[in-house]
């Protein structure tokens, strides 16, 4: 089919054999094409990192949230203009 797209040839190697194994027992339906299942499980694998990165900025943001205002008060309310008046006008 004639496409404008660049084309990606991949070799059957004994892990991307296994990973077709593996997307036929997912997808019955589409068993005989070994090409569908290949964009089957790029696309599962996209959605995993996609939903792996956002996990990871919600725990981030979590972590920071669970931490916010931990160290209200530990330098006092003069701390600032303590500090200001070390330094050279």
């Amino acid at each position: 089919m004639p496409t404008a797209r660049h084309r990606i040839m991949v070799t059957e190697t004994d892990e991307v054999a296994a990973a077709i194994a593996v997307a036929r027992d997912h997808w019955p339906a589409e068993s005989d094409s070994p090409a569908r299942l290949l964009l089957r499980l790029v696309q599962a694998g996209r959605r995993t990192l996609e939903d792996e990165d956002r996990l990871a900025v919600e725990n981030r943001r979590a972590r920071i949230r669970d931490h916010a205002g931990s160290g209200a008060g530990l330098f006092g309310p003069d701390y600032l203009e303590r500090l200001r008046e070390d330094w050279p006008e």
